[in-house]
Formats: C-alpha cells, structure tokens, sequence
C-alpha cells in the first residue's frame, strides 16, 4: 500500500525496474532513471525533519522518437505506486497570439487525480462496514417498523418480530429474495451551479463550488429524494453506493489527496521539444515558445497552486519531460529551464528485433489481447513464431518507408491483418483459428509494395 508520499516501501529500484520490465520492452537507462527517482522519495521521508523540505526530486528528461515507451513507463510508475499521474503536452499552453491554457491546469488535474485514487481507497476501506448497514436496511424495508411506538409493543409481539427479522437476514444472505420488489428511498444530487471564469490568466478550470465537493456534488450538494421500486438484487447496490459515502470522510480524503499530489504527484509534460527555441527577435513564435518555458518554470521550481480543495504547494512533485528532438536539442531550451530537469535519459529507436519482443513479451502484449477479443466470439486464435516475426518485419519496414511511429505501428499492420477475420468471426462459427507465416505475406505484402497504400493503411 502506498504511503503519505504515494511511494511503497517495499519497492526497491530493482524490484520497480523488474516490474517494467513486465510491461515495457527495453529501455534499460530510462527506467532505471525513474526507478532511482521514486525510490528517492521514500529514501526523503526517512531523512530528518530538518532536511526533509530541502530535498527536492531530480526531474527527468526523456529523449526518444515516438512510440518507444515515453509515456508508458511514466505512466506504468505511477500505476505501480498508485501515485497521481497526469500527462500533458507542452503544445496545449501555446497558441497564436500567446494565449494558451493555464499552465497551473496541470497541477488542478493532477490533484482531482489525486482525490479519486483516494476516494477509491477511502470507500474499499469502509465497504464491509457499508455491506452490513445495506443489509440492516434492507430488512427495514421487508419489514418496516410497527406504527405504534417500541415501548408500546408487548414482549411476545417483539419476539415474533425478532425471530421474523432472523428468518428474513438467513434468507438474504442466501440470496433466496433476490427478486423480491421493495421500495427504495433513492438520494439524488441536484445540479450544483458551476460558475466558470475566463480570464487572460487562463482560470478556466477556476470552479467556484465549495471545495471537497468532487464531479459529482459530494455530501455538501443540494438534495432530493425520491421513491423507486427495484428488486432486492439492484437495490442492494443502490443502498452498498449510498452507505459507502456516508462512511467516507471527505475531509480526510481531500487533506490525504492533497498530500499525496504534493509528496507523490507525477506530472509527464510530452512534446517539450515542441516549445524549444530562443527568441531570436521580438515577435514571432519563438517568443511564444520561450514564454511557455517561462510560465512552466515556478510550477517546475516550486510554487503554490490554488485548486478547489486548497493550496497544493510543487515543489516535491516529479516532472518527467519527453520529446522526440529531432529538430530542436535540449541545450535549445532556456537555461534556467534545462537546470530544473538534471536528469537526461535517451531511449532507443525500435528495430524489428525489438518489435518482436513487445508482441511476445509483455503482460498484456497485443498477441494476448486479440486472444482475448476471439476469444469472446467463442474463437481461440494461435499465431506460429514464423507469423509473429512476419508481423515484426512488416512494421519495421513500415516504419522505415513511411513515418516512424515506433511500436504504435503494431497495432495498424496487426488490425489491418486480422480485420476480415474479426468482420467474420461472428456468423463464421469457427472456433478456431491459426495465423502462419503465409498468411501475413499474403494479406500484407502486396500493402507494403504500394507506397500510396503505405500510407494510407500502415
């Protein structure tokens, strides 16, 4: 479980490193990088108090050409930890005539990130308690209470209704009532007025409801109630989703969430290389570049955001930059820029040894999941070695004819190869099926000849 910081203790920069591996082909030196970087934080919330604050994360840069693992390996980071994760592109905060989105968004985002991880956290926590109450009111609605008063009750008219009370919750939890129609009081959260403000400064994510109230109203929301017969079955979930957020402190999830972003936050800022440049005169786009690197920079350094749950202050929260550099050169940003990110990884372009690997490798490698999609029509699909290499060598050749888009290639020559059989499959009742070596030549070859083709399709 993860700690105040988002970071688990248990997890050593090995351990992390072998637990990407799972998921993400090669890479070594970027998630080895990451890997230090979220051990660190756990290793700065066991240095004394007086250092504590003083110790700040080294941000990353990562260099790489599209589709390589970028932005996979942040976010499998954050997965791994449950940390609050959010991924933003640099090219969101410019626009002509330097009106971009507000840069401070990104943190607002990262912090309702935040409050749903721990509202989820929150309400499996309380959920067996929440199961008991659900059960408790179901029997009120089976058997609702005498109109006179308890006291009024003689003994024996108690015993009976304790004893039919008894006989009811056995019932219930052997599911013999499932079906049974009750009355249930629904609670419902009226719209709540959300006053959006443009500005200049761009506080267009500025929600002017209290806070702690979340997407959908929270405790605080206008109410109404309103009376809906359903059966056993449904209201059990009704009533478990009810219960569950009377028992959950929004106050503690929001102080927690706020905790978590500040200690534990992950913020991935893609296509940075896209905002690099020097101003070279006094308009022009190189000016809205550098602007943009000058409004990133006190997020990046450290600054004090406000969101609708409050304050949440960046200076320990982990930037990870990424961008393909193929025109532009990191040393192209601004300098005080560049010393906020002291870490610079490169990752590799994929060649079709690579390719291979992540369609056999992986956890959830795109093999297994268009095993698991025949598999709902009743159909077990099996690809022969010679097939998947066949598969590997037609993206890479893809790649090299037309634009690089690294492994993302595999999912356009692997649909383009399967989608008559998909189309098919339904009302085709096979139930099984193998993809060989020839059949991928045979489907494909002719698209990889054509260069309009090419583009089109691959």
């Amino acid at each position: 479980m993860p700690d105040a910081a988002g970071a688990t203790i248990h997890y050593t920069p090995a351990q992390i490193v072998r637990e990407l591996d799972r998921h993400i082909v090669g890479q070594d030196e970027a998630k080895k990088a990451v890997a230090i970087a979220l051990r660190n934080r756990w290793r700065r919330q066991q240095a004394p108090e007086e250092l504590r604050d003083e110790i700040v994360p080294n941000n990353i840069i990562m260099i790489g050409p599209t589709g390589v693992g970028k932005t996979e390996i942040a976010r499998r980071l954050a997965r791994l930890v449950a940390a609050p994760f959010v991924k933003v592109e640099a090219t969101n905060y410019t626009e002509v005539g330097y009106v971009g989105r507000d840069v401070e968004s990104m943190i607002r985002d990262l912090v309702e990130n935040a409050v749903g991880i721990v509202t989820a956290e929150h309400r499996e926590r309380v959920r067996e308690a929440a199961r008991e109450r659900v059960g408790e009111r179901l029997l009120d609605l089976l058997m609702p209470s005498p109109g006179r008063a308890p006291e009024a009750e003689d003994a024996e008219a108690g015993e009976r209704r304790l004893r039919t009370r008894e006989k009811l919750r056995e019932k219930l939890a052997a599911g013999h009532l499932e079906e049974r129609l009750v009355t249930v009081p629904v609670e419902t959260s009226r719209p709540n007025p959300v006053i959006e403000i443009f500005t200049r400064g761009g506080l267009e994510d500025m929600n002017l409801s209290m806070p702690g109230l979340g997407a959908a109203g929270g405790p605080f929301a206008p109410r109404q109630r309103r009376d809906r017969e359903t059966t056993i079955r449904e209201a059990r979930g009704l009533l478990l989703d009810e219960e569950t957020e009377k028992l959950v402190d929004t106050e503690k999830v929001v102080e927690e969430a706020k905790r978590r972003a500040e200690s534990g936050g992950i913020v991935f800022i893609d296509e940075i290389d896209k905002i690099a440049g020097r101003a070279t005169s006094a308009s022009g786009p190189e000016v809205s570049r550098e602007g943009v690197q000058r409004d990133l920079l006190p997020v990046v350094e450290g600054t004090a955001v406000k969101t609708r749950y409050g304050v949440v202050r960046t200076d320990h929260v982990l930037f990870v930059a990424a961008g393909a550099f193929n025109v532009a050169k990191p040393s192209d940003l601004i300098p005080e820029f560049q010393g906020r990110f002291p870490i610079r990884v490169e990752l590799g372009a994929l060649g079709q040894a690579d390719l291979e690997r992540i369609l056999r490798e992986p956890h959830s490698s795109l093999v297994k999941q268009y095993a698991a999609l025949f598999a709902s029509d009743g159909c077990a699909i099996s690809f022969e070695d010679g097939a998947i290499a066949e598969v590997a060598r037609v993206a890479h050749v893809a790649n090299e004819r037309s634009e690089n888009i690294g492994a993302r290639r595999l999912q356009t020559v692997l649909a383009t190869l399967l989608e008559d059989l998909l189309f098919e499959l339904p009302e085709s009742g096979r139930r099984e099926v193998l993809v060989t070596e020839q059949d991928v030549r045979d489907k494909l070859e002719a698209i990889l000849e054509s260069e309009d083709l090419t583009r089109y399709i691959l």
